[in-house]
């Protein structure tokens, strides 16, 4: 190992240089105008795979964006790790909140700030850096590594699932490594072994053919702003609990282990509340903040709009309203069940005089692992050796789709291994990465190399 950390040590401006080209690269998946980029980043990823030292890198075309591939399968009897990451980045806007130019990476404060800089393109480059630095130190890894990148997941990872059903045979190994999660708190590491799973709904109300007018049909027919917020009311009571029926079947509590690991950590309530802005925290009765945000299921209105929102007065009754809900759920809960229990219950509380369409958007599994598997274990010691300090356990409220795609398709467990501050702004202006934390995780993830070689 010392000579991989002396090398890593030796290339940390190089490292940081490469990142920054990476980073020009205005690989915005959503944008139909960047598809060149997309492509030009595919490629330009290839190139730091063969050049790293990888037995072989490839670009794979989609019906989307690309998805890139590499591997380097020379340590036969070892375990093989596979890394998934994404190249895609965000929108930029607004763009003028951006102090620089989200494109134009710029370092200020030992943080470099750019679209992508966190999520997830330094902490790709940051795997890929550990790789090279045994490659290039020692010959040899003590792992094979594949690896996999694309290009959808800001876009919903559209043509990923397809992909891995395809691919199974290339992307076998025995464990999945991300980073594209973020440490509990500036120096403390910290291990992700659980996510919430999706369920996201569009709701469509019509009542008439066509707004009217408020004075000659008011009272005459239903208005479907008020048929709207009658149903939403019906989604959750005045403490935060939600009232679909048979909602909290199948939610399983958090273990007695779990808790001890929560009670841990170095959470200020009152911090959060500042940083979020709001005059008090709201939530389901008798949990904590942090329990309810990682293992307690939640139903939110994402949007809503209905009849005249402009300036000025307009009186009408509106023909349509329209709102979009998300449910973030938790180990144990199906989002088919939940979806259909969802739709049964706004189909019975919906009036006739009024039509419902329901779509579902989203959905995706919730996914738990279990503390004391062994590449958690040997992710554990390697954070330990990287930042100096014992890493906690940690859950995340929002989902990784791949995460359980990985599980169900290859039969993989995940490693979480991001070193993402909470703070960095990740789909917001001034997206940015703490150099620290960059070069800490590239000496991170090469100890987590050795250590699961050893599991």
């Amino acid at each position: 190992m010392e000579s991989v950390l002396h090398y890593i040590h030796r290339n940390r401006d190089r490292y940081i240089a490469e990142l920054k080209e990476f980073l020009t690269i205005p690989s915005i998946s959503n944008n139909a105008e960047n598809r060149a980029d997309m492509e030009r980043c595919a490629a330009f990823l290839k190139d730091q795979l063969e050049s790293i030292g990888m037995q072989k890198a490839a670009v794979f075309p989609t019906e989307g964006h690309p998805v890139v591939y590499g591997e380097w399968l020379g340590a036969p009897g070892s375990p093989t790790v596979l890394f998934y990451g994404h190249y895609d980045v965000q929108p930029v806007d607004p763009l003028e909140l951006w102090i620089s130019g989200p494109f134009e990476p710029t370092i200020r404060d030992g943080e470099l700030y750019a679209r992508g800089a966190v999520d997830d393109k330094g902490q790709v480059w940051m795997n890929l850096k550990a790789a090279e630095a045994y490659l290039k130190a020692q010959g040899t890894l003590p792992v094979n590594l594949k690896l996999l990148i694309e290009g959808e997941e800001e876009v919903g990872s559209a043509h990923l699932d397809t992909f891995i059903q395809s691919h199974q045979d290339l992307l076998r190994a025995d464990v999945a490594l991300i980073s594209d999660t973020p440490l509990f708190d500036r120096g403390i590491p910290s291990i992700c072994y659980g996510l919430r799973g999706l369920a996201y709904f569009q709701l469509d109300l019509k009542g008439s053919s066509q707004d009217l007018h408020s004075g000659s049909f008011g009272g005459t027919v239903i208005n479907p702003n008020f048929a709207l917020a009658h149903l939403i009311s019906s989604l959750k009571d005045s403490e935060g609990r939600i009232l679909i029926p048979g909602f909290y079947d199948d939610v399983a509590p958090m273990s007695d282990r779990e808790k001890e690991e929560l009670s841990r950590l170095p959470f200020d309530q009152e911090r959060f509340r500042r940083e979020v802005g709001a005059p008090e925290l709201f939530g389901e009765k008798g949990y904590g903040t942090l329990e309810t945000v990682w293992s307690r299921p939640t139903l939110e209105v994402n949007g809503l709009c209905g009849g005249f929102t402009g300036e000025g007065a307009k009186t009408v009754i509106p023909a349509t309203a329209m709102a979009k809900i998300s449910m973030r759920l938790v180990p144990n809960q199906d989002p088919d069940r939940i979806a259909r229990l969802f739709e049964q219950h706004l189909k019975a509380v919906t009036p006739s005089s009024v039509d419902l369409t329901l779509t579902r958007m989203h959905g995706g599994n919730p996914w738990l692992a279990s503390i004391d598997h062994p590449a958690i274990r040997a992710a554990s010691r390697a954070f330990e050796k990287g930042f100096g300090a014992k890493p906690v356990f940690v859950r995340e409220g929002g989902s990784i789709p791949v995460v359980t795609t990985l599980a169900e398709t290859l039969g993989l467990s995940t490693v979480l291994m991001g070193v993402g501050l909470p703070d960095e702004n990740a789909h917001a202006p001034n997206e940015r990465l703490d150099l620290g934390n960059y070069q800490t995780g590239i000496v991170s993830i090469a100890h987590f190399f050795d250590q699961f070689s050893r599991s």
